[in-house]
C-alpha cells in the first residue's frame, strides 16, 4: 500500500501549530504580568503607539520571510486585541470583588441563536464557568434577571444593517437592572442543510424575519424559494434537522447549525458585508469601571417640548468634550406624543467631566437616569 506522502509534512505543520500555541500562551502570560504593574504604576491599559511601533516593526521583519504586510497586521491586531482585553478582565475583577466567577445567564432563544452565540462568547472572556438559561422572549430575559433566577441577561439592542431593537429600548425604560457590559458580534448569515444536500436541490428555507430582510438581495436571486417564518434561527434549524430532506434549508449561523447536524451550502450574502450586532449585559447591580480602561455610559433621558430642549442638553454633553456614540428615540408608553432619549456616551461615569455634565443634564431635564457604566468593547484600531 503506497503512503500518503502529504504525512510527513502534515506532521510537521501539526508539530509547528502546537509550538505556535506553546508560544501564544507565554506571551498571554506576559500580558498578565504587564497587566500587575501596570495597575501597581496607574498606567493605562491601551499604549497605542507602543502597538503601532510595534506592528510597524513586525512587518518590516516579515518582508525578511517574505510575509505578506496585511498578513501580519491582521494577525497582530487579533493577538493585540486578545492582550487588551485580557488585561481589561483582569482588572475589572480586581475592581469588583463581587463579580461572579460561575454565572447563570439568560438569552434569547434556544442554542444555537445569535444570542446564544454571544453569550457563549461573553462567557469564555469574562466567566469561569456558564449555567445557560434560554428564555422565549426579550421580556423573560429581563424578569429572569430581576427575579434573581439568573446572574446576567444577555440582548441584543442594535444591528449595523437593520438598526435598533426598539422593543429592549423600550423594556430598559421600566427596569432597575444596570449595563453592565457589552459585545459585538459579526453576524454571517449561512444557508444550512442536511449533509450531502446541494444548493440546488433547495426549495424551502426556514428563518426568522430579521435575517430574510438582512439578505433580501440573495433572496432575489433565488425566486422560487419558498420563504417560511419562524420565531428565531436556532428553531429554523431545528426544523430543519428533524425534516431531514435535502430540498429543505435555514438561515442562521454556522456554529448553531453544528448544533443541529447542519452544513453549511453558501455564507457571506448579506446585503450588507460589515453586519454586527452588538449586545448589552444586564445584572441586578452595577459594577465599578477603572479609569485605566475605556468606559462607556449610558444615560436615559426625558426633555421638555419647548423648542431647543434636545439640541440644549446634547450641547451640554459638547461643553464637556464628552463623545456621544449613540442617541435613540423612543416614544413613552401611555403618553402620547412624547419620547425618552437613549443615549451612549464614551466616559467614565466617575470622571470629573462626566459627573459635571449630569448634574447639568438633571437640572435641565424632565428626567435623568444613569442605565450603566462598563467596558467598551470597542478595540480601537491602531492602524
Amino acid at each position: 500500500m503506497t503512503t500518503n506522502p502529504l504525512l510527513p509534512l502534515r506532521d510537521k505543520i501539526n508539530e509547528l501549530d502546537k509550538m505556535l500555541l506553546e508560544l501564544i500562551a507565554k506571551r498571554r502570560n506576559l500580558s498578565t504580568q504587564v497587566i500587575h504593574t501596570k495597575i501597581g504604576a496607574n498606567i493605562p491599559v491601551r499604549d497605542m503607539e507602543r502597538e503601532r511601533s510595534l506592528i510597524i516593526s513586525l512587518i518590516n521583519q516579515g518582508k525578511n520571510y517574505h510575509l505578506d504586510d496585511v498578513f501580519i497586521k491582521r494577525l497582530y491586531q487579533l493577538i493585540i486585541e486578545d492582550s487588551v482585553l485580557l488585561q481589561q478582565k483582569i482588572l475589572q475583577e480586581k475592581l469588583n470583588d463581587d463579580i461572579i466567577a460561575t454565572a447563570k445567564v439568560a438569552f434569547l432563544g434556544p442554542k444555537g441563536s445569535y444570542s446564544h452565540s454571544a453569550t457563549r462568547r461573553y462567557a469564555s472572556a469574562h466567566l469561569d464557568q456558564m449555567i445557560e438559561s434560554s428564555c422565549t422572549s426579550f421580556k423573560d430575559v429581563f424578569e429572569q434577571v430581576e427575579r434573581g433566577e439568573v446572574d446576567y441577561g444577555i440582548l441584543p439592542i442594535e444591528n449595523s444593517s437593520s438598526g435598533s431593537i426598539n422593543e429592549v429600548y423600550d423594556l430598559l425604560q421600566k427596569t432597575n437592572l444596570h449595563i453592565i457590559g457589552e459585545l459585538s458580534l459579526p453576524i454571517d448569515h449561512c444557508v444550512l442543510a442536511m449533509p450531502n444536500s446541494q444548493l440546488e436541490q433547495i426549495d424551502t428555507i426556514y428563518s426568522h424575519p430579521q435575517p430574510f430582510q438582512q439578505c433580501s438581495n440573495f433572496l432575489e436571486s433565488h425566486p422560487h424559494w419558498k420563504i417560511v417564518y419562524c420565531d428565531s434561527t436556532s428553531s429554523a434549524m431545528e426544523t430543519v434537522a428533524k425534516l431531514n430532506k435535502p430540498n429543505v434549508a435555514a438561515m442562521g449561523n454556522k456554529d448553531g447549525g453544528e448544533l443541529y447536524g447542519l452544513q453549511v451550502l453558501k455564507h457571506n450574502f448579506a446585503n450588507q458585508k460589515e453586519n454586527i450586532t452588538r449586545f448589552i449585559v444586564l445584572a441586578r447591580q452595577p459594577i465599578a469601571v477603572s479609569d485605566q480602561i475605556p468606559a462607556k455610559t449610558t444615560i436615559l433621558m426625558k426633555t421638555g417640548q419647548q423648542a431647543g430642549a434636545l439640541v440644549d442638553a446634547l450641547l451640554v454633553l459638547r461643553n464637556h468634550n464628552i463623545i456621544m456614540t449613540k442617541l435613540e428615540s423612543r416614544p413613552i408608553h401611555g403618553t402620547p406624543w412624547e419620547e425618552m432619549f437613549y443615549i451612549d456616551l464614551h466616559g467614565n461615569i466617575h470622571s470629573y467631566e462626566m459627573q459635571t455634565a449630569l448634574k447639568e443634564l438633571a437640572s435641565m431635564t424632565l428626567y435623568t437616569k444613569v442605565l450603566g457604566c462598563y467596558p467598551s468593547d470597542s478595540i480601537v484600531s491602531i492602524m
